[in-house]
């Protein structure tokens, strides 16, 4: 289980990685954590929001 904080932390860096031109980003968490939860959480509508931008 992760803090507050690192909960927080594991979204922002999630947002980052789906703004980032990377293709497909490796999540640095664990399959079974909640901070994995928590990043892709904050990438996956950054990388729609980056991909919708792209196409219009």
């Amino acid at each position: 289980m992760g803090t507050r904080e690192e909960i927080v932390e594991a979204i922002l860096k999630g947002r980052t990685a789906g703004e980032s031109d990377q293709e497909s980003p490796p999540c640095p968490y664990p399959r079974d954590s909640i901070l994995r939860t928590a990043w892709v959480k904050g990438y996956a509508p950054a990388r729609r929001a980056r991909e919708s931008a792209r196409t219009e």
